[in-house]
């Protein structure tokens, strides 16, 4: 039987993928054009943990004036009831009035294991009601699982998250990807150099190491990824490390903007709001 996948309800875009070039390491300021466009950008994305920090890190991007990405899970939390839970509403709704963009990291923190016959999936969550058991689910179960952490995003800002997704870990599959790709949601990983090493043991990898490496490695065009909090880390990489870094990299001539506007995604966010615009006119009488 044909395989039937539930649209992203936000959207059922084509998905693009185009080439990036030229990428050399600028120096100097932040490197905006007349018209204040990031013309030498890097893409600073956060995906949930323990948000022990998240305040500290929101402080940070405020006070430097970045916008990033935060990829959305309802994971476990020092304080509150899940990185998605009432807690932290405030939390997330303040960062949407701020200009940062939120998509899905699955709802219930879904790593792939393995593909299975029947365009099916081996998974296990580490969070939710289903936490340490391993699951199979057809395609359509996925994307219901993507379309879950979007949902609670868009019912706590008010605002519809990008139609990407993060997998857990970042693992997946030709056949996984196909599958979101087919309800709308493009997977989003991280550059080389843009590992930020905020989940290596800090006995082996000292912040300053991390923050030195980062500053030599990265290139224009770079994802980097780093944590809202991580359990394991005894010395936290953030925020000790994203200061020095943002502002580290703003010396090298660097300027920060967020996946809505990567070249890589930007035609798919597009095609996005142009799909979304007909169903809120007809939400809204027909007006918008």
């Amino acid at each position: 039987m044909p395989r039937v996948c539930k649209p992203n309800r936000y959207l059922r875009p084509a998905f693009w993928a185009l080439a990036l070039g030229g990428l050399m390491l600028g120096a100097g300021a932040p490197a905006l054009a007349s018209d204040g466009v990031c013309s030498k950008p890097l893409y600073l994305t956060f995906d949930t943990g323990h948000m022990g920090v998240a305040e500290l890190i929101a402080d940070v991007l405020r006070r430097q004036q970045v916008r990033v990405t935060f990829f959305a899970a309802h994971e476990p939390t020092q304080s509150g009831d899940g990185s998605l839970g009432e807690h932290w509403a405030a939390w997330w709704r303040e960062r949407a009035l701020e200009g940062h963009e939120m998509a899905s990291h699955t709802h219930d923190h879904v790593y792939w294991l393995a593909d299975l016959p029947g365009e099916r999936f081996k998974l296990r969550a580490s969070a939710g009601p289903h936490k340490n058991k391993t699951q199979v689910w057809g395609s359509a179960q996925y994307c219901q699982e993507l379309a879950r952490a979007g949902d609670r995003l868009m019912a706590i800002t008010g605002r519809a998250p990008l139609p990407l997704f993060r997998a857990p870990g970042g693992k997946t599959s030709p056949a996984l990807l196909r599958a979101a790709r087919d309800c709308g949601y493009a997977h989003v990983g991280w550059s080389p150099a843009g590992f930020l090493g905020d989940e290596l043991s800090s006995s082996s990898r000292s912040n300053a190491q991390l923050l030195q490496q980062a500053l030599a490695n990265i290139r224009q065009g770079d994802i980097l990824m780093a944590h809202l909090g991580i359990w394991s880390r005894q010395d936290p990489w953030a925020p000790a490390v994203l200061e020095p870094l943002i502002t580290g990299l703003k010396q090298k001539g660097f300027c920060f903007a967020t996946l809505r506007e990567h070249p890589l995604y930007a035609d798919h966010v597009r095609q996005a709001q142009a799909r979304a615009a007909p169903t809120q006119r007809d939400r809204d009488g027909g007006s918008l």
